[in-house]
């Protein structure tokens, strides 16, 4: 069975690798600064680590690590399916597939399936559902003192150097900004918290990990 858990996530990792491609492999170094592309490089590269620990039956990436990335990878396709839209002919066709549905769709998908049913359980403590809300403050201070040094560094129209509106300095101000992190950071808790419990309502083995 782990052999099947191995490719399962190997396949992850390709749809993550594939759905940023355009950012690693073309060179559009401003790609990085969506947190879409950073939450799926980072998965991607995770579930390489993970597959390769299935495969030769080794050390799988430690549990705050593994439900970080699951998290955040889950935020990246709500927010793009409740407030930014899937709908975008600009993204790449990767084997017939657009890389935004890769990114958006997929791998959330994708991961939240092996969470569930490769990962064993009962493995978060309580703090996690805190520590995990550190990178998103991290990305913040990220976009905000890229902004700061190249105003006009894109990667939106006209050079904006903000990716999403609802982080947009320049036209929301301080106030709003402020408002609208804090509601980002109580949303990002709510949702770790429902990983994190879960995780403890799932039995410590699953079917799969078991076997």
């Amino acid at each position: 069975m782990r052999y099947l858990v191995a490719v399962y996530r190997f396949l992850i990792a390709f749809f993550c690798l594939a759905g940023t491609h355009e950012a690693w492999l073309l060179g559009i170094g401003n790609h990085w600064v969506y947190f879409t592309f950073q939450t799926n490089m980072a998965l991607g590269l995770l579930m390489i680590w993970a597959g390769a620990a299935s495969l030769l039956n080794g050390k799988q990436p430690p549990a705050w690590l593994k439900g970080c990335l699951t998290l955040y990878i889950v935020i990246t396709g709500l927010v793009a399916a409740l407030i930014l839209g899937l709908n975008s002919s600009s993204y790449l066709l990767v084997m017939g597939i657009r890389t935004s549905y890769m990114v958006h769709v997929i791998t959330p998908i994708m991961a939240v399936v092996d969470f569930i049913l490769f990962d064993p359980h009962r493995r978060f403590k309580w703090h996690y559902v805190l520590t995990w809300l550190i990178y998103f403050p991290i990305y913040l201070a990220f976009v905000l003192v890229r902004a700061a040094i190249w105003p006009h560094s894109g990667p939106e129209d006209g050079g904006n150097p903000y990716p999403y509106a609802f982080i947009d300095l320049g036209k929301l101000g301080w106030g709003q900004l402020t408002v609208n992190i804090a509601a980002c950071l109580v949303s990002f808790f709510i949702l770790g918290l429902v990983l994190f419990l879960i995780d403890r309502i799932l039995p410590p083995k699953t079917p799969l990990t078991s076997s």
